[in-house]
């Protein structure tokens, strides 16, 4: 976490006149591997915390039909250890051990990012929209706002690690995300004004209700390029990692490391704040994602009852009494 005011002088120039420069950049040529690399850690008291890392490089991670379908999958995955109502699931012991795939647990929280370090996601492709029949388009963009509307409806926290470009498709996949960790070199934007259309995937909806209807429409309608510490102003970042060029770069000059040191810081802020949430017990993280989620007196009041009556929250009182910390078990 940062001070604003110093970034809104520096980093935010810093990071326009870097992320404009001509890139050179390794991963271009980098071998043809799997679209999204799948991490789990272990989360605190009990199950994990998986992160998705979007790994299409000679895209800028430009969602195309496989993409989008590899990225269902894995919210599918998840998805299917909630029912309806947000509870677990029951899931039969294999080998004596705990509940769950690969022995490691459920799921307590989400997290994306990327594997390529100039961009987030570049929204969709539109070298494979190109070629699409008005049918395929049709079938595609139904497609995208089903996954888009599938991860923002996933029970669990659920967080986006941007570093670099996010733009179009690339914001509105960020703004499905409860939390937003940006770090100083990100910028955002919806810049679909500007080729004559208006975000489809979301971005008229998700960003006012994130920042407010005021703000969202200035974006919209200008389709400018927000910086970090603008986005973390305005509320679309939750989270600012600052990240400083290497002593001894001189003014003009590239630091090639800035945006790969960028990616990782902001990734690791983004695992500590999910390793803070899951310190917490899954339960009552589910019914407080249900109950800010609607806003009203009586959603509240139902979740509570949903959590009154837990072992995690005995566990908790009892922890109190014995001055421990509590080990949560998501019942």
């Amino acid at each position: 976490m940062v001070h604003i005011l110093p970034l809104l002088n520096r980093s935010a120039t810093r990071s326009l006149r870097f992320l404009a420069r001509p890139s050179t950049a390794r991963f271009y040529s980098a071998p043809a591997g799997p679209q999204i690399l799948v991490t789990d850690l272990p989360a605190p008291s009990t199950g994990r915390i998986r992160v998705l890392s979007l790994n299409r490089p000679s895209a800028r991670n430009a969602l195309s039909r496989s993409l989008l379908a590899d990225l269902r999958a894995q919210i599918d995955e998840i998805a299917a250890e909630y029912d309806a109502e947000g509870n677990e699931i029951p899931l039969a012991k294999t080998y004596g051990g705990a509940a769950g795939p690969n022995e490691r647990g459920r799921t307590r929280a989400l997290i994306l990012t990327s594997e390529v370090e100039t961009c987030f996601c570049a929204g969709a492709d539109l070298k494979e929209r190109a070629g699409m029949s008005r049918e395929e388009t049709d079938a595609f963009l139904a497609n995208l706002r089903s996954t888009f509307s599938a991860l923002a409806a996933l029970p669990i926290p659920t967080i986006a690690a941007v570093s670099s470009m996010a733009l179009g498709g690339g914001l509105e996949l960020a703004l499905c995300a409860h939390l937003r960790v940006f770090a100083s070199t990100a910028i955002v934007g919806l810049p679909e004004t500007r080729l004559g259309i208006i975000p489809g995937a979301g971005g008229t909806y998700r960003l006012p209700a994130v920042i407010g209807q005021n703000r969202a429409r200035d974006m919209i309608l200008t389709g400018r390029r927000v910086s970090a510490p603008e986005a973390y102003f305005l509320g679309l970042a939750d989270r600012l990692v600052e990240v400083v060029e290497e002593e001894g770069t001189k003014e003009g000059e590239e630091d090639k490391g800035l945006l790969k040191r960028a990616g990782k810081e902001a990734l690791s802020e983004a695992v500590r704040l999910a390793q803070e949430i899951c310190s917490g017990g899954p339960v009552a993280a589910r019914a407080a994602i249900q109950a800010t989620a609607w806003c009203r007196e009586e959603v509240e009041n139902k979740q509570y009852e949903t959590v009154v009556a837990t072992e995690d929250r005995d566990e908790a009182l009892k922890a109190f009494r014995e001055k421990r910390l509590p080990v949560f078990k998501g019942r």
